[in-house]
């Protein structure tokens, strides 16, 4: 049986109750993943929630979506706000839901975070932190030129666990 045709796109506002929703399931179910926390932003009003979905030439969320229109997966893209630091990018945010994982779905919104980075003038790099027991994903971010560039151990506490993450980066 072949899996219906995905489709990636940058997010919009009119994307922010499904960005929220996906979003707040992905600090639920992996809270070990993100920085932010489920009770961090369960609250969050929808308004804010579209602002951050806003076009910007600095930013961008990008969602796969399947053939009726259900969004399955997101990754956010970021830039360093400071002038010595705005030649970094951040890769942030990044979740697919449990029933739609094993597709590519993480990777071809990587490729549409990094193409999009590559675009941005002045943009030099993109740096990301993931969960140093996430061996997926760590396989995942080497497959597509990230290199790590340090650990920081206790980079999170997570349920009383203090959680290690491996910092990686990829330069054009």
């Amino acid at each position: 049986m072949t899996e219906a045709p995905v489709h990636i796109r940058r997010l919009t506002p009119a994307d922010a109750a499904a960005f929220q929703a996906l979003r707040l399931a992905g600090l639920q179910r992996e809270p070990t993943a993100f920085g932010s926390s489920f009770e961090e932003e369960c609250d969050e009003a929808l308004d804010t929630v579209a602002q951050r979905l806003a076009p910007s030439p600095d930013s961008a969320v990008f969602g796969a979506f399947d053939a009726a229109g259900a969004l399955l997966g997101v990754v956010g893209l970021g830039r360093e706000g400071m002038r010595k630091l705005r030649h970094k990018g951040i890769i942030w945010g990044m979740v697919v839901t449990p029933a739609a994982r094993r597709r590519g779905l993480a990777r071809a919104l990587l490729q549409a975070a990094i193409a999009n980075a590559r675009e941005v003038p002045g943009l030099l790099q993109l740096n990301l932190c993931v969960n140093a027991h996430n061996t997926a994903a760590l396989r995942l971010y080497e497959s597509l030129g990230f290199v790590a560039f340090g650990r920081e151990p206790g980079a999170m506490l997570v349920d009383g666990v203090l959680q290690e993450e491996v910092l990686m980066a990829l330069r054009w």
